[in-house]
C-alpha cells in the first residue's frame, strides 16, 4: 500500500499545475456567479419572457462576467505555473485577457441597452483585429508561409465567427456553457495526443470556470450568460488554439477546434443560409424592406427545433451535448488512430451528413427550393432578356471548366506531374478539340431541359471525336506523353460523365426539391393528398407538371400513392411513389392513405371507364382526369 500512496502523491505533484488551475477557477466561478447575478438584477439586466424567449420567469443575464473574472483571477494567481509551462508567452495571454475585457464590456452594454446588430458586429471585428495585430494571434503562427493579406482576414473571420456561433447557440439553460466545456476538453485532448501537454493549462482553467458557472446556469437556470458570457466563450475558444504557435498539423490547430465547436458552427451556418433565403423570398414577394433584414432573429435554431421535439430544456440540452461529444470523439479518435483513421472519418461523415440532411430538409432546403422556383418563374422581360443573353456564355464557361477539371483529375489519377509544360501543352491539346466538337455538334443550340436520347448520343460523339483528334495531334507531332491510350480512355469517360451530369443537374435538383416539397406537404394542413390511377406516360406528364410547380403555394397537391391494373407492379416504386394495388382495391387503399383526391392518368375503354366510375363513386372522394389528346382547333 505504501507504494500506491507514494505513486499517487508523485502523480498529484506532477500534475499539480493542471488540477490546481482547474480547482482554483472552479472555486472562484462558484463564488463569483451569485455576486454577478445580484449585480445584474441591480443593473436591471433581466431577461423577461417573450415570444422568442424560452424562460417563463424573469432571469438575470450578464452572469457570464463571472467566468471572465474567475479566469482572470486564476491566471493572476497561477502566473508562476503559467510562466513555466505556457507556450509561447504569458504576455500573449495577458493581451488576450485585456481584449476579452473589452469584449465583455461590449456584451454588458448589449445586455443592458440592446445595441444595434451592426454596432455589436463592429466591436467584435475591432477585438478580432486587436487579437491579430496586438496579441499576435493568427494562423501564420502555425503556418508562416501564409501571407499577411490572407492571414488577417482568415483570423478575423475565424474569431468573429466563433463569437457569433456561441452568441446564437445560447438559447437553452446551460447549452452554450456546456458546449464550451466539451469543446475545451476536445481541444486539450488534441494537444495531449499531439505531444503538447504544456499548452493545455489554459484549457483546464477555462473548463473549471465554465463548470462553476454551469452549476447555476443548467436547467432550471438562475442566471444567464448573456452576450457578455457567450461572446467571451466564443472568443476564448477561437483564440486559444492559435495562441500556441509553432509547427503543428492543420487538423490539430484548426480541424479539432472546428469539430469541438461543431454544434454552434453548424447552427450559425444554418442561420445565415435560412435568413438570407427568407429575406430574398420576402423581397421577391414584395414584402416591406423592414421584414427582409438578414440579421433578424428567428425561432428555428437547433435548440429551438430540438426543444419542439423533447419539450424539456434539460433533455434538449443533453441531446446537443451528446452530439458535441460525438464530434469531439471523432476528432480525438482520428488523432489516436493516425493513419488508420480513414474508416472513422467516413463513419463520422455519414453520420454528420444524415443529421445535416434530416435537420435541413424541413426548413432550409425547403425554403431554398421555394426561392429557386420563384427565380425560375420570374417572367419580367428584363430578367428573361438577361437569362437569354447569359444562357450560352454561362454554358460555354461551365463546359470549359469541366473539361479542364477532368483533364487535371485524369492526370492526377495517372500520376502525371502537373508541370507548367504539361498544363500549357497537354491541357490545351485535349480540351480545345473536344470544345470545338461540342460547338460543331450544336451542343449550345440544344435545349437540354427537353433533350432526347439522340442529343446525348451527339454529346458522347463530340467527346470521343474531340479526344481522338487530340490523340492524333500528339502522335503526329511526336509530343512526349506517358501511357497516352489509358489517359485518353479515362479522360473520355470522365468528360462524358461530367458533361452529362451538368446537363441533367437542373432536372435532378428540381426532382430533389419536389421530394422535399412532398415531404413537407404530406403532413401539412391544407395539403391535398392525391392518389393517381395509372402509372404510365400520362402519370409521368402529370408528375412533371407538379415538379415544375414545386414551391408554388397555390399548388398544395402531394402524391401519396399510385394505383395500376398491372398486378406485377404492386408494391413497386415509380419516382419514389409506391404502387399500392389495382383500381378494384381502391376502396381499401384510399382511406388508409387518407386520400383527398383521385387523379385518373390513363387511357380507358368505355367499359373500364364505367367500372372506374362505379368503384370511385363509392369512395366519396373527388375524382379528376388528367388527359392530353388531339382536339379540333377553333379560332374563337
Amino acid at each position: 500500500m505504501s507504494g500506491f500512496w507514494t505513486n499517487l502523491f508523485a502523480f498529484l505533484a506532477k500534475t499539480a499545475p493542471y488540477w490546481g488551475l482547474f480547482v482554483c477557477a472552479l472555486w472562484l466561478s462558484l463564488m463569483l456567479t451569485p455576486i454577478c447575478r445580484a449585480l445584474a438584477v441591480r443593473l436591471g439586466m433581466v431577461d423577461r419572457p417573450s415570444a422568442r424567449r424560452i424562460n417563463k420567469t424573469p432571469i438575470p443575464r450578464g452572469g457570464g462576467l463571472a467566468i471572465f473574472f474567475a479566469l482572470a483571477a486564476t491566471f493572476y494567481v497561477g502566473g508562476d505555473m503559467l510562466d513555466l509551462f505556457l507556450v509561447p508567452s504569458v504576455s500573449t495571454l495577458h493581451r488576450l485577457m485585456a481584449l476579452s475585457a473589452a469584449l465583455c464590456l461590449l456584451g454588458l452594454a448589449d445586455d443592458k441597452f440592446s445595441l444595434p446588430p451592426f454596432v455589436k458586429l463592429g466591436g467584435q471585428v475591432a477585438v478580432a483585429l486587436g487579437a491579430w495585430f496586438w496579441a499576435h494571434v493568427s494562423f501564420a503562427a502555425h503556418y508562416p508561409m501564409l501571407p499577411m493579406w490572407l492571414d488577417c482576414p482568415f483570423t478575423v473571420f475565424w474569431i468573429v465567427g466563433a463569437i457569433n456561433a456561441f452568441n446564437l447557440i445560447d438559447g437553452l439553460d446551460g447549452l452554450a456553457t456546456g458546449l464550451a466545456s466539451i469543446a475545451a476538453v476536445g481541444m486539450a485532448g488534441a494537444l495531449f495526443f499531439s505531444g503538447q501537454p504544456e499548452n493545455t493549462l489554459v484549457y483546464f482553467a477555462f473548463l473549471g470556470a465554465c463548470l462553476g458557472f454551469l452549476r447555476y446556469n443548467f436547467n432550471p437556470a438562475s442566471v444567464f450568460l448573456g452576450d457578455t458570457g457567450s461572446m467571451f466563450l466564443g472568443f476564448s475558444l477561437a483564440t486559444m488554439p492559435l495562441a500556441a504557435g509553432g509547427s503543428n498539423s492543420l487538423f490539430v490547430s484548426l480541424g479539432v477546434p472546428i469539430l469541438a465547436m461543431g454544434v454552434p458552427i453548424f447552427d450559425t451556418a444554418l442561420a445565415i443560409l435560412r435568413r438570407v433565403v427568407r429575406a430574398l423570398l420576402r423581397q421577391m414577394s414584395g414584402a416591406e424592406a423592414g421584414n427582409t433584414h438578414v440579421m433578424a432573429a428567428d425561432t428555428d435554431h437547433l435548440h429551438h427545433r430540438i426543444l419542439r421535439q423533447f419539450v424539456s430544456q434539460r433533455r434538449a440540452a443533453l441531446v446537443l451535448y451528446g452530439l458535441a461529444f460525438l464530434f469531439v470523439a471523432i476528432g480525438l479518435g482520428g488523432l489516436a488512430l493516425k493513419g488508420r483513421a480513414v474508416a472513422l472519418y467516413i463513419v463520422g461523415f455519414i453520420v454528420a451528413a444524415t443529421v445535416l440532411f434530416r435537420d435541413m430538409r424541413r426548413i432550409e432546403l425547403w425554403d431554398t427550393g421555394r426561392l429557386l422556383n420563384a427565380v425560375a418563374r420570374e417572367k419580367h422581360s428584363g430578367v428573361l432578356r438577361r437569362r437569354q443573353m447569359l444562357r450560352v456564355p454561362a454554358r460555354l464557361v461551365l463546359d470549359i471548366l469541366v473539361l479542364v477539371g477532368v483533364w487535371i483529375l485524369s492526370a492526377l489519377t495517372m500520376s502525371i506531374p502537373l508541370t507548367e509544360a504539361a498544363l500549357r501543352r497537354g491541357l490545351a491539346i485535349h480540351t480545345i478539340p473536344v470544345f470545338l466538337c461540342l460547338v460543331f455538334f450544336r451542343a449550345y443550340q440544344t435545349v437540354w431541359s427537353r433533350a432526347q436520347l439522340s442529343n446525348y448520343v451527339r454529346l458522347v460523339m463530340a467527346v470521343v471525336i474531340g479526344t481522338g483528334l487530340a490523340v492524333a495531334t500528339i502522335e503526329f507531332a511526336q509530343l512526349p506523353h506517358s501511357n497516352l491510350f489509358m489517359f485518353s480512355c479515362l479522360y473520355v469517360a470522365l468528360a462524358i460523365l461530367a458533361l452529362v451530369a451538368t446537363r441533367v443537374l437542373r432536372a435532378v435538383v428540381r426532382d430533389f426539391f419536389y421530394a422535399l416539397d412532398s415531404g413537407h406537404l404530406s403532413d401539412a394542413s391544407g395539403s391535398v393528398r392525391t392518389v393517381v390511377y395509372g402509372a404510365g406516360l400520362r402519370y409521368r406528364a402529370f408528375r412533371r407538371e407538379l415538379v415544375r410547380s414545386v414551391g408554388n403555394d397555390a399548388n398544395r397537391r402531394v402524391i401519396v400513392g399510385l394505383l395500376d391494373d398491372d398486378m406485377l407492379l404492386r408494391n413497386q416504386y415509380i419516382g419514389g411513389i409506391r404502387i399500392f394495388g389495382t383500381l378494384e382495391q381502391a376502396p381499401a387503399i384510399l382511406p388508409r392513405l387518407k386520400a383527398d383526391l383521385v387523379v385518373i392518368a390513363c387511357k380507358m375503354t368505355p367499359a373500364r371507364r364505367a367500372a372506374a366510375h362505379r368503384i370511385l363513386s363509392a369512395c366519396n372522394i373527388p375524382v379528376v382526369e388528367w388527359t392530353f389528346a388531339e382536339k379540333p382547333f377553333e379560332g374563337k
